[in-house]
């Protein structure tokens, strides 16, 4: 018998919207009033303090909405979205090392290859901290959004493949207006929602995920390359000899069709793993 189409999980998805405007709304109204200066994010260069009290406000607002949403809308607890920890660190350990190994990896091949010249390394440990705060709270903070709460709602409406397609795109399409944006770049980014997203159908888990994305988040500006076109601080400096779809350019390696193979791979590789745990 086919499946009755749920519609309050469609329904339930649209909540994604206020909560991706309100917080950033909230967080630079916030920001402007204390007298920061928000210019210098036009160019795509971070200031790491000044990003990372932006995004903790927007952290802080975005739970406050999703508690009231879970409680008066969805009616189950707040941790229902998949922030349960018990049993997960082998998981969380997972999606660290999986985001190094392909951010070290990429950088080698490049390097090798002769796409990219090392230019010399720059150790500031209050900086290496100050990026690590900042990149968990960017993957909390859309991990939440994308799969605790669109995803997970989309589940209940759709099979897991449009469940997927629909929260990439929406994914996908948030990192448009970012610095140096190219179109390989937003499919790669798509791509990267059903690399994040996979264990979550199998699990209803975000703790991979978020590891995961902060990973790959963290060491790719460790390595020297931009974050979805954002310039952040670098222990390793390097230059590119030509922009090119190899390299990923000005926009990073998100831009690079040698990430296209990585994240249709890497998919693959997840979601045999996590289907297997799962029987």
């Amino acid at each position: 018998m086919k499946k009755k189409f749920n519609h309050l999980g469609w329904s339930k998805s649209f909540l994604t919207v206020p909560l991706l405007l309100i917080p950033q709304f909230t967080a630079a109204i916030i920001i402007f009033s204390l007298g920061f200066d928000l210019s210098i994010m036009s160019s795509g260069i971070i200031d790491l303090k000044v990003m990372i009290i932006l995004e903790y406000i927007m952290l802080i607002v975005m739970t406050l909405m999703l508690f009231l949403f879970m409680k008066y809308i969805d009616k189950q607890p707040f941790f229902h979205i998949g922030l349960q920890t018990n049993g997960r660190l082998k998981e969380f350990n997972y999606g660290i090392a999986v985001g190094f190994l392909i951010m070290a990896s990429a950088y080698l091949f490049l390097y090798f290859t002769g796409e990219i010249t090392f230019e010399g390394y720059i150790l500031n440990y209050e900086k290496i901290l100050l990026s690590i705060v900042l990149f968990a709270g960017i993957s909390l903070f859309e991990e939440i959004i994308f799969r605790g709460y669109l995803l997970k709602n989309l589940l209940e409406s759709f099979n897991p493949l449009v469940a997927l397609f629909i929260s990439s795109i929406l994914f996908s399409l948030i990192h448009g207006s970012n610095p140096n944006v190219t179109t390989i770049g937003l499919i790669n980014i798509f791509l990267a929602g059903f690399f994040l997203g996979v264990s979550y159908v199998f699990t209803k888990n975000l703790w991979f995920p978020v590891a995961l994305h902060f990973s790959w988040n963290f060491f790719q500006s460790m390595f020297g390359f931009r974050v979805s076109g954002l310039d952040s601080y670098s222990i390793i400096e390097f230059s590119i000899i030509e922009n090119n779809l190899l390299n990923g350019g000005e926009f990073g390696f998100e831009s690079s069709i040698l990430s296209i193979g990585i994240l249709i791979i890497g998919t693959y590789l997840i979601f045999k793993y996590f289907k297997k745990s799962k029987n």
